[in-house]
């Protein structure tokens, strides 16, 4: 079924109105409350509902962040009491909840981990004392960076996957992007930042890509046969790079994929738009309009998108669609 437009409205016909502090959660919940007719306040006022993620602190009356998904999900506004976040008082995690957390998820793959599924299935066993966001969340923030095991994705065709996943809402949330309204939303200079830590910080070695360098693979493509998949050690690299992102910036893997899909894989600019929303180069994102815009055989459009995005990331962009 379509997406309802009057998905965020109340029952006279009043649009709803959130509020949720600058970062990473508004960016990727902006353009689903605008296509749903709802509104983002640029500061808390009286009446809006204040969203808040699931696990960090929140004041009495915060709703969590996923009431927006859900309601995306199941296409229908849905009560606003069942998504209120326990205030201050929040339980805390006990070292047998964390243990029986660890064993729940041993062996899941990193898509079931990051998603929501799982999680609801363990809240309604009855694992702990925790809703399923809360467990995510513990295990996502705390316990997964402690983990010494072997990074569970290492399988080319799992990488190929998640990639097609992430590529998927990729193209589905952009679509409803209005960009005067999300302009605004770039977060503060700082967010989710160490003292000293720069993008630079994310070099992972002579490539400095989450992705083959392109240019180098033409030139050595005579060299060897042709592959489906990336090498081994490709992947080893592309798995190290995007997990290092997820726990630096605590975000998921769709988080992280989509971060790279608008950067056309280039790690620094992936990590600089974690960190601040916006590309390091100065340019745009890429969005899924664009990447529509590239596929036609006009050199009117094209010529447009050079004005846009630069010569030199145009023509990243083609390599790294086709590749």
């Amino acid at each position: 079924a379509a997406r309802s437009r009057s998905l965020f409205l109340w029952d006279d016909g009043r649009p709803m109105r959130f509020y949720l502090r600058p970062g990473l959660a508004k960016l990727r919940l902006a353009p689903l409350v605008l296509a749903g007719g709802g509104r983002l306040c640029r500061v808390q006022e009286p009446g809006a509902v204040l969203l808040a993620q699931p696990g960090e602190a929140a004041p009495d009356g915060a709703v969590s962040t996923e009431y927006v998904t859900e309601c995306v999900e199941r296409n229908q506004r849905l009560p606003l009491e069942p998504f209120l976040l326990a205030a201050r008082g929040r339980l805390a995690f006990t070292e047998a909840e964390d243990a029986a957390l660890l064993q729940a998820v041993r062996g899941q793959g990193t898509v079931r981990v990051s998603g929501r599924a799982l999680w609801i299935e363990l809240e309604r066993s009855g694992l702990t004392r925790h809703s399923w966001q809360a467990m995510r969340d513990r295990y996502l923030r705390y316990l997964r960076p402690r983990l010494c095991e072997p990074p569970p994705t290492e399988d080319p065709a799992q990488i190929r996957g998640l990639f097609a996943a992430a590529n998927r809402e990729f193209e589905s949330t952009e679509s409803e992007s209005d960009s005067s309204d999300v302009a605004e939303l770039s977060t503060p200079d700082g967010v989710g930042r160490s003292p000293g830590e720069t993008a630079s910080d994310l070099k992972t070695g002579p490539e400095d890509s989450a992705f083959p360098d392109t240019h180098r693979e033409d030139t050595r493509r005579q060299e060897r046969p042709k592959s489906t998949y990336p090498s081994s050690n490709v992947v080893r690299q592309v798995v190290k790079t995007m997990e290092h992102l997820m726990e630096k910036f605590a975000v998921d893997l769709f988080t992280v994929t989509q971060a790279f899909l608008k950067n056309s894989g280039d790690v620094e600019a992936a990590s600089y738009f974690l960190q601040t929303g916006q590309r390091l180069d100065g340019f745009p994102v890429w969005s899924r309009e664009d990447d529509l815009e590239l596929q036609k055989d006009d050199e009117h459009v094209r010529n447009k998108l050079i004005a846009k995005f630069g010569a030199e990331n145009v023509a990243k962009r083609i390599v790294f669609r086709k590749s």
